[in-house]
């Protein structure tokens, strides 16, 4: 069962500021959405639902790549063989 003070301390964790007059109905959601996944846990599936599944993998194919050369001869601008993107801060 989740209190209010568990509400308060999710929400600080999430960085979400939540109202003394929303805790009773944080913690009323909460605990709702905890009876769900109780009422979940106890529904019994039919198999795995793994049935008919199939993990195929191909063969990979080693194949020459472009050289940096050929990579970097699209690029806007280039410095030290690396292309060259604006600062971003």
């Amino acid at each position: 069962m989740i209190t209010e003070r568990d509400v308060e301390h999710i929400g600080t964790l999430a960085d979400i500021a939540i109202l003394r007059e929303e805790l009773e109905e944080f913690t009323t959601s909460f605990n709702k959405i905890l009876e769900y996944f109780d009422i979940l846990d106890q529904v019994r599936g039919e198999g795995t639902g793994e049935e008919g599944a199939a993990n195929v993998f191909r063969e990979d194919e080693v194949i020459t790549s472009l050289s940096q050369d050929e990579v970097l001869s699209n690029a806007g601008e280039t410095e030290d063989g690396f292309f060259r993107a604006p600062r971003v801060m």
